[in-house]
């Protein structure tokens, strides 16, 4: 099956992959910037997630293997990749294997290695959200206030609600299929996988994703690659210092 995706401009193939729980549409603004630099750009959903299909199996050999069909569909070749978080390991391992359609690589706040499971509250919560009793945002927002406190990242989740019905919301994510595969998405990718073409990681400064100690086997494994913070940012380093890191982005695929 084919993954959905929102195309924006002309030129290069520039895809971008987002994040656990997240969906293509958060990265339109930034979509739009890109674009005007004359590229193409490619805001995909993953499997489980937005409005691509759900499937029982997740995992990044299958995320991987969704985005080589993709490619292949659309006939994308020489294309810049950048991912963030769950996206930014898909991204990693479909440039390590298939190297000659990716031309540079971007990868947002997340390294090869082992992430232990980390969202038990945030998947309690939006299990938690019953609508046959739920019929607006507001009272959505309230019920998952509390699991998740922060604001941020609620507004971040309740982007995944839609209108199912008239009167009836539902989530666009595959909720079940996602809890009971959380632990594949902190997987770590093998040591033996390597890109040698020019990579940007970039890390939020207040965020603990990549640590120096992570700096050390990002060389190993991207000999040709360079870290570099974002400042005032923590993991969703794109939507807390959209500007910085735009012109860290633009910077370097100009």
């Amino acid at each position: 099956m084919l993954l959905h995706s929102k195309v924006i401009g002309e030129g290069q193939p520039f895809i971008i992959l987002h994040g656990f729980l997240g969906m293509g549409d958060n990265w339109k603004t930034l979509a739009k910037q890109f674009s005007a630099l004359g590229f193409e750009l490619h805001l995909i959903d993953q499997r489980n997630h937005g409005r691509s299909f759900h499937d029982s199996e997740f995992n990044y050999e299958v995320l991987v293997s969704d985005l080589l069909h993709y490619c292949e569909y659309y006939a994308i070749k020489n294309c810049i990749v950048l991912g963030h978080s769950m996206g930014g390991k898909t991204a990693m391992l479909f440039a390590a294997l298939y190297p000659k359609l990716v031309s540079r690589l971007i990868i947002a706040d997340i390294s090869p290695r082992f992430y232990p499971v980390h969202h038990e509250a945030i998947l309690e919560g939006l299990t938690s959200l019953d609508f046959q009793k739920i019929t607006t945002r507001k009272k959505a927002d309230l019920q998952l206030s509390r699991y998740v406190q922060d604001l941020g990242t609620r507004q971040f989740l309740l982007k995944n609600i839609f209108w199912e019905s008239t009167g009836v919301l539902g989530l666009r994510i595959n909720l079940p299929v996602l809890r009971d595969n959380l632990s594949e998405v902190g997987e770590a990718l093998s040591p033996s996988l390597s890109y040698s073409k020019k990579t940007l990681f970039l890390r939020g400064d207040k965020s603990e994703y990549i640590s120096l100690q992570d700096e050390v086997q990002i060389r190993l494994q991207f000999p040709n690659s360079s870290v570099k913070s974002i400042t005032n940012s923590g993991h969703w380093l794109h939507a807390e210092n959209p500007i910085e890191f735009y012109e860290s982005v633009r910077s370097f695929i100009t």
